[in-house]
Parts: structure tokens; C-alpha cells; sequence
């Protein structure tokens, strides 16, 4: 464990585990309100396969810096570019869960892909999750701000326990569904309004056509959060990817369906 500096004096905490000497270098990117944590059920089984995996905390989350710069999508790419850079990796695969997906597709805009050698979005709010007059299927902006005004900023934490069922199954245990939103508790409400803007108002469109590294979309029918409509479109723009379909499977997928997720981003990441 420890920290990277960035270029605005913020101090990302980031955790490292597995062979550092070893191939298959992994990069996880946790969505809006989680944390590194999120992905210790990816990160321990996969560094016992002889992968090295990374994973941060983003600014104004878990144990990472607030931001003096805001939250906005060339922000956190930048944040992104600074942890590669700082560790020097290289060949590497940038698995990205929910908002995490923007940010790494907003990275290879602005960053290029000399350091990467794959991607896997999982849950993605790409290509644009608003409605707007060239998307009439996205969702009434209205609704977004409703969210923040009546419920991020009103009690959070019991939006959080509203809404942590429709993010797992039925068969997942009270506590696990505890420490997931333990996670969320931790992060800042400022970054998490911030944040939410961002991603609400974000449109990638015109940005994944030019991705052309190898990428897999995982989604599941059941994602009550970004419905299975985002991943087919975000494929269809993208000349270099192709969607993995999880049947039952909700936003939290990788806790879900942890054990068919390890084994397919284990077998990209080696491919």
C-alpha cells in the first residue's frame, strides 16, 4: 500500500498486490461512492494466478486526498495517468466497474494507449446516460438533480440502504451488503455530488469510436442502475469490442457473480 502524488498536491491511495516482477498487470478502477476495497474479491484470487493487481482510491474517496481541482472526467483520467506513469506499468489491463468506465475511456482519449493492453467495462455509463435531443432514450436530467437534491443531500445513508438490494441478489448476505455500503460511507459528500454531475452530464460518443484497444463489456439484465441498452450501444461504437452477457446478474456483478467474472478477466488479461 501507499500513495501517489499528482500534479494538484493530491495524495491517491493506492494498494498493490501480487507479483511485481510478474506479467499481467491489472489496473482497478472503482465506481462513484467505492472504494480499492471493492475489488478484493478480483484482486487476492487473481494475485495468487500470478497477476499484479493495483487498485486506488479516487479523489475525495476512502482514504484518498479531497480535490482542489473538482471531479470532472479530465481530472480523474489525469489521476489515472498518474498512477501508471508513478509505477511505471506497462502491458496493462484497466478493468473499470460503473463511473470507473468513463474515466478510463476519457484516459485513453486523453493519454493514448501506449501503456495498455486491454480494457474490461463493467456496468457502463457509456456512451451517455442523459436524455437529450439527439438521445431520447436517456433518462429525464430532471431526475438526476431530484436524486441529488432530495436524497444525496438529504440522507445518504439511507438512499444507500434503500438501494443495496437491487445492487446484489436475494442470496447475498446482510453482510456483505453491509461492508458495500460501509464503502460508500466513507467518501466524501462533495466529491459524491461532484461526481454524480459528472457523471450524469458526461457524453463519450464521440471518444470510443477511437479506442481500438481489445475491450470486453460486461453487463448483466439485471442492472437496475445502467440498463443492458448503455453496453450494447457502447460495443457498437467501439471498433475493437465485444460484449459479455451475465443472465440475473445486477450492477454489483463482481460480487455476484464473482467466480465466472474472475475466470473471464483472468483469461483476458492473459490473452
Amino acid at each position: 500500500m501507499g500513495f501517489i502524488d499528482t500534479d494538484d498536491g493530491v495524495r491517491l491511495f493506492y494498494r498493490d498486490w501480487g507479483n511485481r516482477e510478474g506479467s499481467h498487470p491489472i489496473l482497478f478502477v472503482s465506481s462513484w461512492s467505492l472504494t480499492s476495497d471493492t475489488w478484493a474479491y478480483q484482486m487476492a484470487p487473481l494475485s495468487e494466478q500470478g497477476c499484479r493487481c493495483i487498485a486506488f482510491d479516487r479523489r475525495g474517496h476512502g482514504r484518498s486526498d479531497e480535490s482542489p481541482s473538482g471531479y470532472g472526467f479530465d481530472r480523474l483520467a489525469d489521476d489515472i495517468a498518474a498512477l501508471l506513469d508513478g509505477l511505471d506499468l506497462r502491458d496493462v489491463t484497466l478493468v473499470g466497474h460503473s463511473m470507473a468506465t468513463g474515466e478510463i475511456v476519457r484516459y485513453l482519449s486523453r493519454h493514448g494507449a501506449g501503456r495498455v493492453k486491454g480494457v474490461v467495462m463493467v456496468g457502463t455509463i457509456t456512451p451517455l446516460m442523459a436524455r437529450t435531443g439527439d438521445n431520447p432514450d436517456g433518462v429525464d436530467p430532471a431526475l438526476f438533480e431530484a436524486f441529488r437534491t432530495d436524497q444525496l443531500l438529504r440522507d445518504f445513508p439511507k438512499w444507500l440502504g434503500d438501494n443495496i438490494d437491487p445492487f446484489v441478489t436475494a442470496e447475498t448476505s446482510a453482510e456483505m451488503k453491509g461492508w458495500i455500503v460501509g464503502m460508500a460511507l466513507q467518501s466524501s459528500l462533495m466529491a459524491l455530488l461532484e461526481c454524480n454531475r459528472a457523471i450524469t452530464a458526461a457524453d463519450f460518443r464521440e471518444e470510443l469510436p477511437a479506442i481500438a484497444v481489445p475491450t470486453l463489456v460486461v453487463h448483466g439484465d439485471r442492472d437496475v442502475t445502467t440498463p443492458l441498452s448503455l453496453a450494447e450501444r457502447t460495443v457498437a461504437l467501439m471498433p475493437n469490442a465485444r460484449l459479455s452477457f451475465y443472465e440475473g446478474a445486477p450492477h454489483g456483478l463482481f460480487i455476484t457473480h464473482r467466480d465466472r467474472f474472475n475466470a473471464e478477466l483472468l483469461a483476458f488479461a492473459r490473452g
